[in-house]
Parts: structure tokens; C-alpha cells; sequence
């Protein structure tokens, strides 16, 4: 399950782990317009963790997601 927000400089999507056998803690993404933070709370010492993500990290990341193992560079722009 997941929610999507719309708030003023930001869009704020919770991604909630309700079918694992063993429940993690929901991951809060804010989608900004330079940059995408993600946040969970650490149980162990009850503070949350944050990760931010530049854009290009970001595309890094997703493009990351569709191709083999490997190290790979993304050319923006059809260079």
C-alpha cells in the first residue's frame, strides 16, 4: 500500500510494508525539485534516517533498476 500527498514544495509518497512476514517500518519519499529524500525510522534508536538523492542520482538509480550487473555511465541529451 501507498500513499501520495501533494504538499507546497514537495511531493510526499509513503510506502507502507503491510505484506511482509516481518514488518519494516514505512519509507517516506519527498520528491523536491532538486533533489528526493528517504526516510524510515530506525527502531533501534528511535530517530529516522534520512538518504537524499541528487536528480541524476536519481535516474542513475532508476535506470539501474532495468539493466544486468555491471558499471554503467548515463549519457543525458543523446551525446
Amino acid at each position: 500500500m501507498f500513499t501520495i500527498e501533494h504538499d507546497f514544495d514537495a511531493t510526499v509518497v509513503t510506502l507502507v510494508d503491510e505484506a511482509a512476514v516481518h514488518r519494516q517500518e514505512d519509507i517516506t519519499i519527498h520528491a523536491f525539485e532538486d533533489c528526493v529524500t528517504v526516510e524510515q525510522l530506525d527502531t533501534r534508536t528511535d530517530r529516522v534516517q534520512t538518504v537524499t538523492l541528487s536528480m541524476s542520482q536519481l535516474r542513475d538509480l532508476a535506470a539501474a533498476l532495468d539493466l544486468p550487473e555491471g558499471a554503467y555511465r548515463l549519457q543525458i541529451g543523446g551525446d
